[in-house]
């Protein structure tokens, strides 16, 4: 009596080890002959969610498991069923992932635009979240309905969900709002992953953005956590949307007996060897006086914010520097009626 059950289990693990081996070999196969095309290494991420549903598939059609167990309430039965579905929206999900990461694959590989490259991620990114959180839901909905009792109270759930649907829109306001804030950030491109943002006087780098929120790394390496919403309703600073480059500016205060001019030069030699500097634009104008000094304005374009940050502390550091060895007369001095 048990003999037939086992060898029926037997058979449906060699049926699932070699289906899953077979479809390995063929992607691999097809990888090698089309390198151009990345979604085919990427499928072969469901290799274990594909043989998942295969052994599902076979255990619910032959049913050696009630057989060898003498399990008659169909109780088995039905567990197979559910973990059936499950694999299918797992397996789903595997190939969605591959196919979106394949399509950012492949555009970055036709394009040398970072802020395309950038904006593409982040609607990917959004996409998959979205795509994800649809097939989890359609998957546990299918798991319910498999439940008798979920079917019979299916009438009555229908007639409160005018009402249910009041409810949850009130209770999920906010959670609404920001999956629709997600959404028109991911598509509307106001920021992006990879972006340079001031957000309440703290500069980082935009690192995730989920339906929820979004992680900013701020320049000491902290995460500051903000809801996407936040995007939409406030007004906040984008340092990279068009151009990542900008303006750095040094402010000095000298002597007004400074040698303006030989300071101008001095730094226009520093800023040719420096690497931070990116050979557009500088100056050295003086901006304002005070009875006690010139104030003098530094200014030169950098490629990034971070380079800008650190030209801007170097320029500072060098000026200081050259006026103490060369000119010191030309540092800010407080004068008394003897002066």
């Amino acid at each position: 009596m048990l003999l037939w059950p086992l060898a029926t289990l037997l058979a449906v693990l060699a049926v699932t080890l070699a289906v899953g081996w077979i479809v390995d070999q063929l992607l691999q196969r097809v990888a090698t002959r089309h390198p151009e095309a990345p979604v085919w290494p990427l499928l072969r991420r469901c290799r274990i969610p594909l043989q998942l549903v295969v052994a599902a598939g076979l255990l619910l059609t032959g049913r050696p498991l009630e057989r060898l167990l003498d399990v008659r309430d169909g109780s088995l039965h039905h567990g197979v069923l559910l973990l059936l579905i499950a694999c299918l929206g797992w397996l789903a999900v595997r190939i969605v992932a591959a196919a979106l990461e394949a399509v950012l694959g492949r555009y970055e590989s036709v394009t040398d635009d970072a802020a395309r490259i950038q904006r593409v991620r982040t609607q990917i990114s959004m996409l998959r979240r979205v795509v994800c959180a649809v097939i989890a839901v359609v998957t546990a909905a299918v798991m319910l309905l498999t439940f008798q009792a979920m079917r019979t109270v299916g009438a009555s759930l229908l007639a409160s969900a005018g009402l249910l649907g009041i409810v949850a829109g009130i209770a999920a306001q906010s959670a609404l709002g920001n999956f629709f804030a997600g959404l028109q950030i991911a598509f509307g491109d106001t920021v992006r992953i990879g972006d340079t943002v001031l957000v309440d006087g703290q500069q980082g780098t935009v690192e995730e953005i989920t339906l929820s929120y979004l992680v900013v790394r701020l320049w000491d390496y902290r995460r500051l956590i903000v809801p996407v919403s936040y995007f939409v309703s406030r007004p906040f600073e984008n340092w990279t949307r068009k151009d990542p480059g900008m303006l750095a500016w040094v402010l000095l205060h000298v002597d007004h007996t400074a040698p303006v001019g030989q300071l101008r030069a001095a730094l226009h030699r520093f800023l040719v060897d420096s690497p931070l500097w990116d050979g557009m634009e500088w100056s050295l104008q003086v901006t304002d006086s005070t009875p006690s000094t010139l104030v003098v304005r530094a200014a030169m374009t950098a490629r990034t914010p971070d380079d800008t940050a650190a030209l801007r502390f170097d320029v500072r550091e060098h000026l200081f520097a050259y006026l103490r060895d060369e000119h010191p007369y030309a540092l800010p001095r407080v004068r008394t009626g003897e002066d």
